[in-house]
């Protein structure tokens, strides 16, 4: 079944904000048994979908295609794990939240071994990542923080959040902080000035989790407790809400959304109250 949505900047319509020139098309789902996954991240090399999958304390692989199941490491160690990114070298970085540190894997295809961790600083993080400038951010969901790691050491903070959790870079190289709990989208400096903030005034998040960017500079953002994916262009405008406001299961229905994953015309989103990974395709005239 395909389900698509025409985005209009203005109109609303079933609880979707439309525009004229794309659409967002519903492909599949996955059904490899998941525990409230969180957030999903695709590898660099492109062959693999690796998903937080909480619940089962754990990393999943998927297949990005089909969404089968491929393989899965950390359960024997993990315990709560939120978050994943990629260094230049393919080391994967795992928020292993319960256990207040980062930790750093090795991958060879789906065998992973831990090779180190970053504690300092942070309690409970969340969100991971990996800037272009060599630096991990985490953000410490329990620690109202983020960090930035240089040389595995904590080089600058910026306190004063409420269970703040994803980390994405833009174009320019300043960063997008989802600060969940007051209910809000930040954009930093990679020195993690505050620059401008996206309100639950004007976007009505709550609960706002993971994010990512398509190639223009949109946002895309799991508005976790408003059960939606919400875009939201450069200069400010919401172009599409996706989701009833409701919790619903199936094609443009979510219950509790948390991770964002985009590469090229396809979007992966973990569905976490249902249990599940949806993939989507963007069409472009």
């Amino acid at each position: 079944m395909k389900s698509t949505i025409k985005l209009i900047v203005s109109l609303f319509i079933c609880g979707h904000v439309l525009a004229d020139d794309l659409s967002v098309v519903y492909q599949s789902a996955s059904n490899t048994p998941l525990s409230n996954p969180h957030d999903v991240k695709l590898s660099p090399d492109g062959k693999y979908l690796f998903v937080s999958d909480v619940g089962n304390n754990r990393v999943v692989l998927l297949d990005p295609e089909t969404l089968l199941f491929v393989g899965a490491f950390g359960d024997d160690h993990q315990s709560g794990t939120h978050d994943v990114d990629f260094d230049a070298q393919g080391r994967a970085y795992v928020a292993d939240t319960h256990n207040n540190r980062v930790t750093i894997y090795r991958m060879e295809g789906t065998r992973a071994t831990l090779v180190g961790e970053l504690n300092e600083g942070v309690r409970g993080p969340e969100g991971v990542l990996i800037h272009s400038n060599g630096r991990v951010y985490v953000a410490g969901a329990w620690s109202g923080n983020v960090v930035a790691y240089e040389g595995g050491r904590v080089v600058s903070e910026l306190d004063g959040l409420s269970s703040p959790h994803d980390l994405e870079e833009a174009a320019d190289g300043n960063i997008w902080l989802s600060d969940s709990n007051n209910h809000r989208v930040l954009l930093v400096s990679p020195d993690l000035k505050i620059l401008r903030e996206l309100s639950r005034d004007v976007y009505g998040f709550n609960g706002v989790r993971y994010m990512d960017l398509l190639d223009d500079g949109t946002l895309v953002a799991a508005d976790k407790n408003n059960h939606q994916i919400k875009f939201i262009a450069p200069d400010g405008r919401l172009l599409l809400v996706m989701g009833s406001g409701r919790r619903e299961e199936g094609p443009d229905k979510f219950a509790t959304p948390e991770g964002v994953e985009i590469r090229g015309n396809t979007i992966w989103f973990s569905d976490s109250g249902n249990d599940r990974v949806v993939k989507y395709t963007i069409q472009r005239p």
